[in-house]
C-alpha cells in the first residue's frame, strides 16, 4: 500500500499482483490470469471493494476504521458472552427443580394411595 493510495487503487493493485504471480507460475497470459483471479471469491471481493462505497477513501484511513470496527465487534461479543456466562452460572434450573419436586410428590402420592 502506498501513502495516499485510495481503497480502489489498493484493491486493483492487489488483483494485478495476484494476476502477475499466477501468470508467472502457470505460464498463462496476463490477460487469462487476470480473468482467472477475478473469477475467484477473493477476486470478486477485491472487485467489490474497488467499486464499493469506500473506493475514494484513503486506504490507510479505511484500513484503520475496519480494524477499529472489528475490534469493537470482538469486544462486544466478548462482553455479551461474558454476561451470558454469568447469567447461566448464576441461574438455577427452576424448571428442572420443579419437575423433580413434582416427581417426588407423585411417588409420595402413590405411597399414600397404597395406604388407603
Amino acid at each position: 500500500m502506498q501513502k495516499d493510495q485510495s481503497v480502489s487503487q489498493m484493491a486493483e493493485d492487489a488483483l494485478e499482483r495476484q494476476a502477475k504471480a499466477l501468470a508467472h507460475q502457470s505460464g498463462k497470459t496476463l490477460e487469462d490470469s487476470r480473468k482467472a483471479v477475478s473469477d475467484t471469491e477473493a477476486g470478486r471481493q477485491l472487485k467489490a471493494l474497488a467499486n464499493g462505497e469506500h473506493r475514494h477513501e484513503k486506504a490507510q484511513d479505511w484500513q484503520a476504521s475496519v480494524f477499529w470496527d472489528r475490534a469493537e465487534q470482538r469486544l462486544m461479543h466478548l462482553f455479551a458472552s461474558e454476561a451470558l456466562s454469568r447469567f447461566v452460572a448464576n441461574r438455577h434450573y427452576s424448571w428442572l427443580e420443579s419437575y423433580m419436586e413434582w416427581l417426588e410428590s407423585k411417588e409420595e402420592r402413590a405411597h399414600y394411595h397404597e395406604l388407603l
